[in-house]
């Protein structure tokens, strides 16, 4: 299973290294022909610089990358991803394409200006929730979860709960038992979202 993560400069680091840890370390549990091929994924190859002067290197380009399973957005500052033409079709194309879209934090607001997101239940990090509801008012915004499910697609609030819902996802594409694995050899204390 091939899974991509967008990046991008400004990205929150732990939007993009939480959910990399997570299928990362899962994947350590699995047989060979059964790993997550995890990787990121940033509009040009060459240097991001993420949150704080986080130097990354992604290994594909959105122009060439192997096809996608699973497509996680990270979140950051956002803005000026958001005018990024080619970055927001290749967004909408890719959703088109994978069996499930996800996003960490502010990532929800690229999912929605390509049109991926359009009256479905999401949620963002609680600080940018009033502006995701405002600027696009047909989603149903909702507050106070780690993440949340509609159709093929999942959203989380933001930072730390991109881990959250990576091991939900880790759960929903292989088992329960290997995100349990994996969240105890992370040390993390999972919290689940009641469906």
């Amino acid at each position: 299973m091939n899974i991509g993560i967008y990046i991008y400069d400004e990205a929150e680091v732990l939007d993009f290294s939480g959910p990399f840890e997570v299928f990362s370390t899962a994947s350590r549990f699995l047989s060979q022909n059964e790993k997550f091929n995890v990787f990121l994924i940033s509009q040009k190859r060459g240097t991001t610089i993420a949150r704080g002067g986080f130097n990354v290197n992604a290994s594909y380009s959105i122009d060439k990358h192997p096809k996608l399973d699973l497509l996680v957005i990270s979140g950051g500052v956002h803005t000026k991803e958001m005018q990024k033409k080619d970055v927001i079709e290749w967004i909408e194309n890719t959703s088109k394409q994978v069996n499930i879209i996800a996003s960490v934090c502010t990532g929800a607001f690229l999912l929605a200006q390509a049109k991926v997101i359009t009256n479905h239940k999401v949620t963002t990090h609680w600080e940018d929730m009033d502006d995701l509801k405002s600027t696009f008012p047909n989603l149903m915004v909702n507050e106070n979860i780690r993440y949340i499910h509609d159709s093929n697609i999942v959203t989380s609030g933001g930072i730390s709960a991109g881990i959250d819902m990576s091991l939900y996802l880790v759960s929903k594409i292989h088992s329960l038992d290997l995100a349990q694995k994996t969240a105890k050899q992370m040390e993390f204390e999972w919290t689940k979202v009641q469906e």
